[in-house]
């Protein structure tokens, strides 16, 4: 059985392992463990990290945006309103799912764990 590409694992959601299984069970929620190959779930912890990436991503679009088309239009408040509450939301659940599995496929494939690597 061939391991996946990051990439592939991470847009799919897919075990890192084998690439067969799911990684998740709900939309944020992981997998106790792989259906296909049996790898324990449990042994990974994405923490804050992707909460972190995707405040400073969307943080960073929509303030250069709303910069942007302040400076630019000069549109009355309730425009931003419009556009920048509905991108935030739609940037963040868009980005989380995301970054959640590239971070747990990440931490498999340099198989690094709480604090260490695995060897010290």
């Amino acid at each position: 059985m061939k391991a996946p590409t990051v990439a592939r694992a991470t847009l799919l959601g897919l075990c890192p392992r084998c690439g067969q299984g799911r990684l998740f069970n709900g939309y944020l929620e992981i997998a106790p463990a792989c259906a296909a190959c049996k790898l324990d779930y449990a042994i990974f912890d994405a923490g804050d990290g992707p909460a972190v990436f995707v405040i400073l991503i969307v943080g960073a679009i929509v303030a250069g945006g709303a910069l942007y088309v302040e400076f630019t239009f000069s549109p009355p408040y309730w425009v931003h309103a419009l556009i920048w509450g509905p991108l935030i939301v739609i940037l963040t659940f868009g980005l989380l799912r995301l970054m959640k599995s590239l971070l747990l496929v990440l931490r498999f494939k340099h198989s690094s764990h709480e604090g260490r690597q695995v060897g010290e």
